[in-house]
């Protein structure tokens, strides 16, 4: 079991890792990256059944992540979890490298489920929870979506899916920093009152004001164990860019790499939070 300051500092370095990755390959989404990596350390650090040593063990706890375009965030959990070398990051998206833009299931390890198309990864959440509930098995499933992604019609028959069959074993963490490519989610296609949806879904839904307080995520993953006949949705309102701040709340941070002066700037910024965890 890890501390809070630990997950803090685990936090800071996958913020790191990916900014790093991302500026060497010149392109990637920060922004979403940075908003979701609280939630891929406390899943992969506190939460999850995982054995990096087996990855495919028929008995542990799957993650799908619905917003595949955040998948250095993941590389980045993964890596430190142990499931492969944190060199291997700084290969991102080079042609022939284990780690592409998307996530892939055949070539790297950890992943559940190759995904990309957003809207399909819950889909795939509620086949697994349901084969675990068929197959009497234990083990839970997450997946991570993002607030532009759910516009898609295609969650929305997935969020019916899993209610009318009772998936339990479903957790669902809608990543809600409110902006995606073209703009603000209120501005796109707005899809509040998000908690309302899912209640109206059938869905226990569980809401997090702060998507970066370590307490409060290990608190929500614990209360969604406890329900039973429904699956859940912990839906986290979140800071895009966060831990870089040029790069908070700014939409034009969806899709764009640093450049050296700005990934200076970021580093520094990390490094400074680092020394006041530490003071």
């Amino acid at each position: 079991m890890y501390s809070v300051a630990e997950l803090k500092e685990k936090a800071r370095v996958a913020r790191c890792d990916v900014l790093k990755a991302l500026h060497t390959v010149g392109s990637g989404h920060p922004g979403g990256c940075l908003s979701a990596i609280d939630i891929f350390v406390t899943l992969y650090f506190h939460v999850m059944k995982v054995d990096p040593k087996n990855p495919k063990d028929p008995a542990r706890d799957r993650m799908v992540l619905s917003k595949g375009h955040t998948a250095p965030a993941l590389y980045a959990a993964l890596a430190h979890k142990g499931f492969f070398s944190v060199d291997e990051l700084k290969s991102l998206r080079h042609i022939g490298a284990m780690l592409q833009g998307h996530p892939d299931m055949k070539h790297t390890p950890g992943i559940d489920m190759s995904t990309g198309s957003l809207g399909q990864g819950i889909s795939a959440a509620c086949g697994m929870a349901l084969a675990g509930q068929l197959d009497k098995a234990d083990y839970r499933v997450y997946t991570i979506l993002g607030d532009g992604e759910i516009e898609e019609g295609q969650v929305w028959e997935a969020a019916m899916f899993a209610a009318h069959y009772k998936l339990d074993n479903l957790c669902a963490i809608l990543d809600n920093n409110g902006l995606q490519i073209d703009g603000p989610i209120t501005e796109v296609m707005s899809s509040y009152p998000i908690v309302d949806k899912f209640i109206a879904f059938g869905w226990h839904v569980i809401e997090l004001d702060d998507a970066h307080d370590f307490d409060k995520l290990e608190a929500a993953f614990a209360e969604a164990r406890t329900v039973k006949g429904k699956p859940s949705i912990i839906i986290q309102k979140s800071l895009k860019g966060k831990g870089v701040s040029y790069m908070e709340n700014q939409v034009g941070w969806h899709g764009k790499a640093p450049n050296a002066a700005e990934y200076e700037t970021a580093m520094a910024e990390l490094n400074a939070a680092l020394a006041e965890l530490e003071a």
